[in-house]
């Protein structure tokens, strides 16, 4: 991979991103690396000025072999380099970028998904379909995994839902050299805000739903700024799948409008569910029969063009939860839109397991254990309100907590599901950040009813997790939320090693039982 001083200057031209160039060799230079962190620079690499930069950080880019730096203001750090002085050097990174790995998104078909939940559910239900239909080249960037390739050794823990530009195009292209020819990714409201995805367009991009989320002064300033960067995976796709049912429908159906052809543009929704709007429903799903270890149900094709894609069917999920039919339904629709016929996506969704969704665990003569990811309002009322049906309205305990640096607006959507369904709630630790955790789990209890919802807080989380099961009765539930699989804790910068809660509640249900026996 290679990318010369010429190319660069007329991209970033092209794009009405350059402000002023200043050349220190000929035009014709060919760097050979390309970096935003001076720790990974090597000889002939063009580095990235962003972020929270600092000077040193330049210096030290120089020293390792940095011939070329992009930044929005000369540095004088940088004197003896080429400088090219852009207007954003977020979009400039991701157009570079994509041009130094050359354009991998062109050999792949991609399948995007965004929405304030079920972003990483229905990835997964889609990859799982695709896998099957593409013969293991498929490729997955979701909050989870990266999985790059068929390997082991080409499986990843993620690190951002969608990672910088510069990750993201040298993802595609390693993808793309281990022979995967499809890719589905999420994509956030965070990757649009600092244009991680500037200049990517989609072959198919969902708006599953949208709901109060990632607010705060670290993210976006109002619920519009976050509807409008979720818009833009819209705006950025060549076909456009919508959950019908979505808040905001209309300014949805909008921003799929403004570039693509109506007749490019699906409409899901359960089959009870009457629009509000004068449009016509093209796919609908019911359920058929659910317990608590699976589900069944069906995907009916309304229009012509929905039923010519062939993937009306019954279908059958391990992954329980009504709420999972919708993102089961929008994988569906996705991946026959991208080839897969009924059969392959029976298949691929029958046996998936996520980690971190919906995980459970019979701890004798205590409660049912579920963990799940559930991290927002509108996640953890889909999860509470589903359980407390299914269980008959039992008892309820939850331990839960919300990181520190994000997702402020998520702790008063936490103490009002809490009020909502909870009878007993355990405040903890969720990746503080640089916050105390326990300014975080007072700002939760401040809005919960402890008339309605008794509350403690601990603030070790396996410690939170031992008591909520040694409290709990047979028949009760506990539910372990908004951390999922995650196997750490940030820590004011640093990823301190966790468990993962289910690991940890296994390790308290078999002392319990040692106690027992």
């Amino acid at each position: 991979m290679a990318l010369t001083l010429d190319a660069c200057i007329l991209l970033l031209k092209e794009h009405h991103l350059l402000k002023s160039v200043a050349l220190n060799d000929p035009a014709t230079l060919n760097m050979t690396a390309i970096a935003y962190d001076s720790r990974k620079v090597t000889e002939e690499t063009l580095f990235f000025c962003k972020g929270n930069f600092r000077p040193v950080f330049l210096t030290n880019a120089k020293e390792q072999g940095a011939v070329t730096y992009v930044a929005e203001q000369p540095i004088s750090e940088g004197n003896g380099m080429n400088a090219l002085i852009v207007t954003n050097v977020q979009k400039a990174m991701a157009i570079l970028s994509a041009a130094f790995y050359d354009y991998p998104q062109d050999d792949l078909f991609i399948i995007a998904y965004t929405g304030t939940k079920g972003k990483t559910t229905a990835a997964y239900f889609t990859q799982a379909i695709l896998q099957e239909a593409t013969i293991q080249k498929t490729a997955l960037f979701s909050t989870i995994d990266r999985v790059l390739g068929p390997k082991p050794e080409q499986r990843f823990k993620s690190d951002l839902t969608t990672p910088e530009s510069l990750d993201l195009f040298h993802d595609m292209r390693e993808a793309v050299e281990n022979g995967m020819t499809h890719l589905v990714m999420e994509v956030s409201s965070q990757a649009y805000k600092k244009n991680r995805v500037y200049g990517l367009t989609y072959d198919v991009g969902f708006f599953l739903n949208i709901s109060p989320d990632h607010v705060g002064p670290n993210e976006h300033p109002d619920f519009a700024d976050y509807l409008h960067c979720k818009l833009q995976l819209l705006v950025n796709s060549r076909r456009c799948v919508i959950n019908a049912q979505t808040q905001n429908f209309a300014d949805v159906y909008a921003a799929a409008q403004a570039t693509t052809n109506p007749s490019d543009i699906y409409l899901f929704a359960e089959t009870a569910y009457q629009a509000t709007e004068a449009v016509d429903i093209d796919f609908r799903f019911e359920n058929l029969e659910m317990s608590l270890a699976d589900s069944r149900f069906k995907v009916t094709a309304v229009s012509d063009r929905a039923n010519a894609l062939g993937v009306a069917g019954d279908y059958q999920l391990r992954l329980i939860g009504d709420f999972n039919e919708s993102n089961a339904t929008a994988a569906i629709i996705g991946s026959a839109l991208a080839g897969a016929d009924l059969k392959q996506a029976q298949q691929g969704i029958r046996q998936l397991q996520i980690p971190g969704r919906m995980e459970t665990l019979a701890v004798p003569n205590h409660g049912q254990v579920y963990v799940d990811y559930a991290h927002n309002y509108a996640s953890m009322k889909a999860l509470l309100s589903f359980l407390q049906k299914e269980y008959h309205n039992s008892k309820l305990i939850v331990v839960v907590g919300s990181p520190g640096d994000k997702g402020v607006s998520r702790r008063a959507g936490f103490a009002q599901v809490l009020n909502e369904y909870a009878n007993q709630a355990i405040l903890t630790t969720d990746d503080p950040g640089y916050e105390d955790p326990a300014a975080i789990a007072a700002e939760i209890r401040t809005g919960i009813d402890e008339a309605k919802v008794q509350t403690t807080v601990e603030l070790n989380r396996a410690t939170a997790v031992e008591q909520a099961i040694e409290a709990s009765q047979p028949g009760e539930i506990v539910v372990l939320a908004a951390k999922g699989a995650d196997a750490y804790q940030k820590v004011r910068g640093v990823d301190t090693p966790y468990a993962t809660d289910m690991v940890i509640a296994k390790q308290v249900a078999e002392r319990l039982t040692k106690q027992v026996n």
